[in-house]
């Protein structure tokens, strides 16, 4: 028999609205906070970088967890507004010359503004016509990326670099210091995107959006404005797309069109299919294993490399094989993904040795 959800019983509304509704929930909260203070002293330049890369991923999955999760709208353009964020706050920041920040607050306003935009067709489409609709804007955009008409985006070199991060008399130094410099300002990025998406959904608006998901006639007849809730489920997905695109920019210091391709839009919506869909601890989850995933591979194959020369050959290869074959995995035995398989296996251990 499986483990269930028992054990937990409300008294009151206050009760039943906190964040945490057992001690075992604040002592791993603790324990992870204590987790990431510690992380950035005892991890090399290496994984620290790996560990930045899974806290922009965090913020874009978790925003395109709103939309396809939790407002059951699917989209395929996250490549292509993670594109609209970083261009826009490079442009706004280095040859505009606006302070970084109100750079990439800019840029989130304006990713929102084009999601929603292209989310228009979601007020007539479900299901896989409107894939393919927001497959088209993932297009678009790139195009127009990639061409570049007039040169105003990287003014005919392909590419723009970004001058390091400079805010007020803070700026990001030597490479020596970088990542762990990088490491607390995405940190404290990522988990502000966290509890904010996370009480996005104890409130009216997220509750509507859930509802929409759930049967859209339902919620129409209830009094749920079905135009006003998926615009604004596209804007704010895309607010979160723009901010991890704008954040990407100016971590990575280049932007090119390669880094916002349709794979990207791929592995993103894999993050949230692997981590659990309409969760947002299964989007960190998700973004966490997925970004992980890349690098376990590649040290694999470079350490079987010498026994077996295939593995390092055809490297891509593999890495796109492993992800289809965990996708359909998760999708066969477990489509809540990670989430649910932490949910099941802390509903064990709390009514342990019980069976339910």
């Amino acid at each position: 028999m499986a483990a269930t959800a028992t054990g937990i019983h409300h008294r009151s509304y206050a009760s039943e609205l906190r964040l945490r509704a057992t001690r075992a929930e604040y002592v791993r909260l603790a324990l992870l906070a204590v987790l990431l203070v510690v992380v950035p002293f005892v991890m090399d330049n290496y994984w620290l970088s790996i560990i930045n890369t899974i806290f922009i991923a965090v913020i874009g999955a978790v925003g395109l967890n709103i939309l396809v999760g939790y407002t059951g709208q699917i989209s395929l353009g996250q490549g292509g507004f993670l594109a609209v964020g970083a261009y826009a706050s490079v442009i706004l920041s280095d040859r505009i010359g606006l302070p970084t920040p109100l750079s990439i607050a800019l840029a989130v306003a304006l990713t929102a503004v084009v999601g929603t935009f292209f989310g228009l067709p979601g007020l007539r489409l479900k299901g896989l016509y409107l894939a393919i609709a927001t497959l088209a804007s993932q297009q678009i955009i790139e195009f127009f990326i990639r061409r570049d008409y007039g040169g105003f985006l990287t003014e005919g070199r392909g590419y723009i670099n970004v001058d390091r991060l400079e805010v007020g008399p803070f700026k990001i130094g030597a490479r020596s210091v970088f990542e762990f410099q990088w490491y607390w300002i995405l940190a404290v990025i990522a988990v502000l995107a966290v509890i904010c998406a996370r009480n996005l959904f104890r409130t009216g608006l997220g509750r509507s959006f859930m509802a929409v998901r759930d049967q859209d006639i339902a919620a129409e007849a209830i009094g749920v404005n079905l135009t006003r809730a998926k615009l604004t489920a596209f804007a704010v997905s895309s607010s979160f797309v723009g901010l991890a695109g704008a954040l990407t920019a100016h971590y990575s210091e280049v932007v090119t069109w390669e880094k916002f391709t349709l794979e990207v839009s791929i592995l993103y919506l894999a993050m949230i299919i692997v981590g659990g869909l309409g969760s947002v601890a299964g989007a960190v989850y998700g973004a966490v294993f997925m970004t992980l995933l890349p690098v376990l591979i590649r040290n694999v194959a470079n350490a079987a490399s010498g026994s077996v020369p295939f593995l390092a050959d055809q490297l891509p290869a593999i890495q796109n094989a492993v992800f289809g074959a965990i996708i359909i995995a998760f999708l066969i035995f477990e489509p809540r993904g990670l989430d649910r398989i932490w949910q099941r296996m802390k509903d064990y251990f709390r009514v342990w040795p019980f069976r339910y």
